[in-house]
């Protein structure tokens, strides 16, 4: 029987799970966000291994939510569904307001299930992947 939890976690323990998938051909340093320590992380452990990560920044009532990433051999299989969305269910409870990301474009889909919209001439490149910025507002 598989035994999923999703509890908060530290920056640090997200950093393997964030390199694997996100940039695994760049030091693992390149993962890190400058701000890390000021950031709610979420972990989703199947069977005691942590398999999916995401971190999320809260100021003024908004929440940038980065580094969302769940390991390859684990992807389509509802984890990062998961973990996503508790991730939204706890920022609800928070009174946030406006979540918003920089999407990598072929996840813009995934997002868009979730009221997501990407912002008007908001795409760019970072390291040859191509980004949107896509917001979804909560209402009061």
């Amino acid at each position: 029987m598989k035994m999923i939890k999703i509890k908060n976690i530290t920056a640090e323990e997200t950093l393997n799970v964030r390199h694997a998938v996100l940039w695994p051909n760049k030091p693992l340093d390149y993962v890190r966000i400058e701000n890390d320590t000021e950031g709610e992380h979420y972990g989703l452990y199947l069977n005691d291994q942590l398999i999916s990560v995401i971190s999320v920044f809260i100021s003024d009532g908004e929440a940038q939510f980065r580094k969302f990433a769940t390991l390859q051999e684990y992807q389509g299989k509802g984890y990062g569904t998961k973990i996503f969305e508790h991730m939204i269910k706890t920022l609800k409870n928070k009174n946030i307001h406006l979540i918003w990301c920089n999407a990598r474009s072929n996840a813009n889909d995934f997002y868009k299930r979730y009221g997501f919209e990407n912002m008007e001439n908001s795409a760019f490149v970072k390291g040859d992947v191509e980004y949107t910025i896509m917001e979804r507002f909560f209402s009061s």
